[in-house]
């Protein structure tokens, strides 16, 4: 053999490797980038000779952290340019980069600071974490974002948020391109933030949640100061005139009243002189105005102190010019000509069930829009801690905030969407649509960060996309919930009953709506779903061995803003919901809430699945029938408020941290 043939056929075979590896998905990026070539010039991270006009000792920690030594002698090299343009790249272009990964040269271009910094959480994903030595693969990114607000806000005025879990929930964040924290201040509970003019502000007697729980001016800056270090940007919001009942009991004036403004304006000075940051976010919502001044005149004050202005919407109304943005909140909120608007009306996550909202959410544009522009900035997901929840691990878990993050985090940097949670909703389409490949590709990544990235995070979601359901349709029950219908006797595609025809259809995910809990302005499984029915839900899951497992169960996602009570002892729910595994009942758990009065201070105990330990659940080898009853009654009722007939079903290992490898759900029982 000729030594030219050797090295072609040692070059071909390490072609054929590395092809082989990038076909098996080995790049796990995300967001996804815009435009993403794939190469077989891998960079091995060893001395490197660094050149940058930015972010010096951030690249250097970046190198260093890596077991990497800077060498100015070094062949192999991260090069760094601010350029004025960049080739390619369509809006946003001050967050925008071009990364280059060849085996001796890491390139990096952008416009500013901004664009080099996501190139780095970018670059931080293309490592090899399964090699021993620090190896970036290779590529040719030129990547932007579609939306310029990307963001998620947390209700620290209503349940107090310490700054540590602030801090850990924005760095983590902004590794997935997240660029906005709005930090609600605020509320009837509490005025969060200190204050050294009015001190009695911050006291424990005018605070009706967590007293004594606010955060210091000295504390303010430094968060500011972190989210700057981490390329966010930080919006306080001090709602006003409404939902001030803290500042009310402390000064005995309502916030629209001349002595009430008075002092709202010494506030707002001590605030814009705290925060150094371009956005104040003044509420305005849920109130009924009775000073019609109100609203202008703290707006221009606001303004005279160098800060744009942003506002709910619904709330005041505004003319082109008399505010900088504002922040559309209900179904009802509108985006207006001339006036930048953020897209939060169906984000928010207090109300999210685990499995079935991340579906509308990831397939969802934001606005109905294909991209980002003067009038569309952008999007943030809520959290709204309205009820008490005691503790911070469950305020994270319960909300499924990472799961739900990092699917806002990709379709607000990608832009597109099949719909407005308004055609398929949280409803996964067939498995040879565009939706539904999308949405897999994204699981499989965001699961692969979940193993990667979230350790000792809370993390809840598993697999979604190959559990998979026969649902009947749903059987008049007249208000009998305890009714039994064909399908408890023999499973069939089609049933007959009192002369008329029930099929079946299929649906996918552990977590399945039939009627949202926001009726039907997000469709679910029944496009028109009826009180006084009951519903089956069934498959096959097969075991390639007897295991003791566990089970994720619920029929009612308990929502974060909602004082809805417990169910009885022995019941799942107020609805009647029942489960069976191979025809042996799986009772619920003994509830940890037992008090019978509605209360948001009475703090959620361990009604959502995922905020207790699994149910034990054997499977025996091969074939597992599971057959779920889902009636319902009124759709609401004295006990709960928003009643989501709906089922969560998976099953996950006994410690619940991922789920069953092996398992088929199928309700044919096909392999």
């Amino acid at each position: 053999m000729t030594k030219n043939k050797q090295i072609f056929l040692i070059s071909l075979f390490i072609y054929l490797c590395i092809s082989v590896a990038v076909r098996a998905g080995e790049y796990h990026l995300l967001p996804k980038p815009q435009q993403f070539t794939p190469s077989i010039s891998n960079f091995v991270l060893d001395r490197v000779k660094l050149s940058t006009p930015v972010l010096r000792s951030e690249w250097e920690a970046f190198v260093s952290e890596r077991g990497g030594v800077i060498d100015a002698k070094a062949r192999a090299g991260i090069e760094v340019k601010l350029v004025s343009s960049l080739p390619g790249v369509s809006l946003n272009a001050d967050e925008a980069y071009l990364l280059t990964v060849e085996s001796k040269k890491i390139k990096i271009e952008a416009v500013s600071e901004r664009g080099v910094y996501w190139a780095m959480q970018t670059l931080a994903q293309l490592q090899d974490v399964c090699s021993k030595k620090v190896i970036f693969q290779g590529c040719d990114i030129v990547d932007w974002p579609a939306f310029r607000v990307r963001g998620f806000m947390q209700d620290v005025g209503r349940s107090y948020i310490s700054m540590d879990e602030l801090k850990r929930e924005i760095a983590m964040l902004s590794r997935f391109k997240i660029n906005v924290f709005h930090w609600h201040l605020t509320e009837n509970q509490s005025w969060r933030l200190e204050s050294k003019v009015f001190p009695m502000l911050n006291d424990s007697i005018n605070t009706t949640r967590m007293p004594g729980k606010y955060y210091t001016l000295q504390e303010a800056k430094e968060l500011v100061a972190f989210c700057k270090a981490h390329n966010m940007m930080l919006i306080p919001e001090f709602d006003m005139p409404g939902h001030s009942e803290a500042f009310v009991r402390t000064f005995r004036h309502d916030m629209q009243s001349p002595e009430g403004m008075k002092i709202l304006k010494l506030l707002l000075e001590e605030v814009c002189d705290t925060f150094d940051v371009p956005y104040l976010h003044i509420g305005t919502d849920e109130v009924q105005f009775t000073n019609p001044t109100f609203v202008p005149e703290m707006v221009t004050y606001v303004r005279a102190k160098g800060k744009k202005v942003i506002s709910w919407n619904p709330g005041w109304h505004y003319k082109p010019g008399e505010i900088d943005m504002t922040h559309l909140w209900s179904y009802r909120g509108k985006a207006q000509p001339g006036i930048p608007a953020i897209d939060s009306k169906f984000h928010y996550l207090n109300h999210f069930d685990t499995f079935g909202d991340i579906v509308a959410l990831y397939n969802s544009r934001i606005y109905n829009v294909e991209q980002g522009s003067d009038d569309i900035a952008g999007t943030i997901a809520a959290l709204w801690h309205d009820r008490l929840v005691d503790s911070e691990w469950n305020m994270v878990l319960e909300n499924n905030f990472y799961p739900n993050m990092l699917a806002l985090a990709e379709r607000a940097w990608r832009g597109g969407g099949t719909e407005y949670f308004d055609r398929n909703g949280t409803i996964l389409p067939s498995e040879d649509s565009e939706e539904f490949n999308a949405f897999a590709d994204f699981e499989k990544r965001m699961l692969w960060y979940k193993k990667h990235y979230f350790k000792g995070y809370p993390f809840a979601y598993v697999k979604q996309t190959n559990v998979k359901w026969n649902i009947t349709d749903a059987f008049p029950n007249g208000g009998d919930l305890g009714k039994a219908f064909p399908p408890e006797s023999e499973l069939k595609q089609t049933y007959v009953y009192e002369g008329k025809e029930y099929a079946t259809r299929s649906a996918t995910g552990a977590g399945v709506y039939l009627r949202h809990v926001w009726g039907k302005m997000v469709p679910s499984f029944y496009k028109d779903p009826k009180e006084n029915h009951t519903a089956y839900a069934y498959t096959w899951v097969y075991s390639p061995k007897n295991q003791e497992v566990g089970a994720w169960v619920e029929f009612q996602n308990y929502g974060r803003s909602e004082m809805d009570l417990a169910p009885l002892p022995g019941k799942w729910d107020y609805k009647g919901s029942r489960i069976w595994i191979n025809d042996k009942e799986l009772l619920p758990p003994v509830w940890t809430a037992t008090h019978r009065q509605r209360s948001n201070e009475i703090a959620l105990g361990n009604e959502n699945c995922v905020a207790r330990p699994p149910i034990s659940v054997h499977l025996n080898k091969g074939w597992n029938k599971v057959l779920l009853k889902l009636p319902v009654g009124k759709f609401s009722i004295p006990e709960v408020r928003l009643v989501k007939w709906m089922f969560t079903t998976v099953f996950v290992t006994p410690d619940g941290e991922r789920a069953v490898e092996g398992l088929i759900y199928s309700p044919d029982k096909t392999k």
